[in-house]
């Protein structure tokens, strides 16, 4: 693998990856752009390489185990019993979750949003799904910021370590964290990380599980700062991730 390697980017002729550090609202943000010559690069990974309710491990122990370039928490689908779970074109759970909008990334790179009440996980995978997330919500749809200014997940505070996925195009992505709840960085709510994607041209983007859960792995280092778990690095034990 003769790739070009630095600190901030990654390049072996069919991955490049340029990650960029930023400040934005009082918030330390990491932005990873992605391209890819196949969209099959994108995949996910289950902790302990096991699909399971409470099967869990660092973001940075599922990267080391796949051997990732590049990797963010996923949607921690194991902490809830529905919502739909299919991964790398495999259906694990077709449960839907009332009232949830979940992200879809296709075989042919494309995303679109969806709402678990009007499709079921057999027609999402039979129309070629590869991935879906079930966390959420929608931060950019069509181009379109997609969230109020109060919109929040539960009882999560405005402002927080976030995690979201952005598609600019087919093979061109936007792997976004924040730090949050430090004296560093105040957080992101969801709008204003919606309005982060879509500046950035993000046509598609989505909140993947945030708070103690939100870590990026590049390298084999993790690049933000987790405030969730009990590992030396601050991370939260999660149940799976998103990588290159």
């Amino acid at each position: 693998n003769d790739a070009a390697v630095t600190e901030t980017s990654y390049d072996d002729g069919s991955v490049s990856v340029t990650l960029e550090t930023i400040r934005y609202l009082d918030t330390t943000v990491y932005i990873a752009d992605v391209t890819v010559s196949d969209p099959a690069a994108l995949k996910t990974a289950f902790a302990q390489s096991s699909y399971g309710r409470n099967v869990s491990a660092a973001t940075s122990e599922t990267a080391a185990s796949v051997s990732a370039i590049l990797a963010v928490n996923g949607d921690n689908y194991g902490a809830r019993e529905s919502g739909y779970v299919i991964r790398n074109g495999v259906l694990y759970r077709d449960t839907a979750a009332h009232d949830q909008e979940d992200l879809v990334l296709y075989a042919d790179g494309s995303a679109a949003i969806v709402r678990e009440d009007e499709v079921s996980a057999q027609s999402l995978l039979d129309a070629g799904a590869m991935q879906v997330f079930s966390f959420g919500p929608a931060l950019v749809e069509n181009g379109d910021v997609s969230v109020e200014t109060g919109d929040e997940v539960g009882m999560a505070m405005a402002s927080n370590p976030r995690t979201a996925l952005g598609v600019v195009e087919a093979g061109h992505y936007l792997l976004v964290v924040s730090d949050g709840r430090t004296s560093e960085s105040a957080g992101l709510s969801l709008r204003e990380l919606a309005e982060l994607l879509q500046s950035l041209g993000a046509e598609t983007a989505y909140n993947l599980d945030g708070g103690g859960s939100s870590t990026m792995v590049f390298l084999g280092q993790v690049v933000n700062k987790p405030t969730g778990g009990r590992h030396s690095s601050g991370e939260r034990a999660v149940t799976d991730i998103l990588y290159l």
